[in-house]
């Protein structure tokens, strides 16, 4: 089926949509997104609700909240989630604010496909995905493995290039769309002022012609229609085109600025393939090629039956 942002065709896979690739840079952008959309003033202390729960007591306001539990919490019941005496240690506790996107964004693991209990540490050449110690011991031992962040500064580079030759891209067709719009309203007006001649022609020969000025305009109507037509048929391409590689943009700026580099490693090939795609899509194709109209005005003193006002031409716009 196509996608429904980009209408690139995919494949379902047999357990339905639930069993397509997991994106984790996007769930985790939500994710962080969604808790660092609430304010203080909206949200109440966890900790406190649970205790109050009984007797009825109220909650105070969320002022933290702990990343390896999940939970808002007041000042008060924070403090114990920053004391190393918690099992695993001293947990990840945040202020809640502007902020805690981009930190959860940064402190949060990425944890192994096959081990979800292992984070992801290698990423494999032979394999173009990131794997934990053990995908190497048990699968990756003989491929050509390198840690998680030096290979995400490898491709990063690569990515910017990419979405730098998207931005120009989109440059291109944006003015390739301002033309066609540019070049239909000319050729509307064109056809609008061959319309006045052919009236003035017409009224030349009064009542012997309204019938022949009726087909001639009928005809430039029909012109004009299809004039329209087929330059929205083009603008409809070109914005496609544009909303692709806006998508590509919009997706790649936020990777770079705000995704790990696991999940850059993680989405660095997929990237450019689309972006190779994207750019070998020959955007100067896509015109907007109006018909040449013209009108001759007959000489009333040589006029035949046949053409009492003139002859009207239509010529389809050269490719």
């Amino acid at each position: 089926m196509p996608c429904p942002l980009c209408r690139k065709e995919f494949q379902i896979p047999p357990d339905g949509l639930c069993g397509l690739q997991h994106h984790f840079f996007i769930q985790h952008l939500v994710d962080a997104r969604n808790v660092s959309s609430k304010s203080t003033d909206e949200v109440p202390c966890q900790a406190c609700l649970e205790a109050n729960e009984e007797n009825g007591g109220s909650s105070a306001a969320a002022t933290m909240y702990c990343v390896d539990c999940g939970e808002y919490l007041c000042d008060r019941c924070s403090r114990p989630h920053t004391r190393t005496t918690m099992k695993g240690g001293a947990h990840q506790v945040r202020p809640v604010g502007a902020g805690l996107e981009q930190e959860l964004l940064k402190v949060r693991g990425s944890y192994c496909d096959k081990h979800k209990d292992k984070q992801v540490e290698l990423y494999c050449h032979d394999c173009n995905e990131n794997i934990c110690v053990l995908c190497f011991a048990v699968k990756h031992r003989l491929h050509q493995t390198v840690e998680v962040p030096e290979m995400a500064e490898t491709l990063k580079p690569r990515i910017e290039n990419d979405d730098e030759l998207i931005l120009s891209s989109m440059k291109a067709v944006r003015q390739r769309s301002d033309k066609t719009k540019e070049e239909r309203a000319k050729s509307l007006s064109h056809v609008e002022s061959v319309e006045k001649m052919v009236v003035k022609a017409g009224k030349a020969v009064k009542r012997l012609v309204d019938r022949q000025v009726s087909e001639c305009l009928q005809k430039l109507q029909s012109v004009k229609t299809e004039c329209t037509k087929q330059a929205e048929i083009v603008q409809e391409q070109l914005q496609l085109m544009f909303m692709k590689m806006d998508s590509f943009h919009t997706y790649s700026h936020e990777l770079l600025n705000k995704g790990r580099p696991c999940d850059v490693t993680r989405a660095a090939v997929e990237l450019h393939k689309r972006a190779t795609e994207l750019l070998n899509n020959d955007v100067t194709t896509v015109q907007y090629r109006p018909p040449h109209v013209t009108f001759t005005p007959a000489d009333v003193t040589q006029v035949t039956p046949s053409q009492l006002i003139g002859k009207l031409s239509v010529v389809a716009g050269k490719l």
